[in-house]
């Protein structure tokens, strides 16, 4: 008569902890959801790193000319006027081989 008992509070234990661990709302659930926040977390961090440092720029190119001639001089190649562009090709790997260096001609 015991047996009978045991093994159907047995069952209605097992019954009750499903959902626990399985359904729904279940621990994995929520620990599957957790770890997708802590990787949103750290691409939102990622994204605000950048972001800051755009604004930055972009508050840089707005205010002063220094911004705008280093990204002509970077990105387009343009030098002033009196300047004398040199290219230094064949340099040592922790210097990139299109760095470029412009320096004033002397008057006449």
């Amino acid at each position: 008569m015991l047996r009978p008992v045991t093994l159907i509070l047995l069952a209605l234990i097992l019954l009750l902890q499903y959902p626990l661990w399985l359904g729904k709302g279940s621990w994995l659930k929520v620990w599957d959801i957790d770890r997708q926040v802590d990787a949103q977390k750290k691409i939102n961090q990622q994204t605000e790193i950048r972001n800051a440092a755009l604004n930055a720029e972009v508050l840089d190119l707005k205010k002063g000319t220094e911004a705008i001639e280093e990204r002509a001089r970077n990105d387009l190649g343009m030098i002033k006027r009196d300047e004398i562009f040199f290219q230094i090709i064949g340099q040592s790997p922790s210097v990139p081989a299109s760095s470029t260096v412009a320096s004033k001609q002397p008057a006449h």
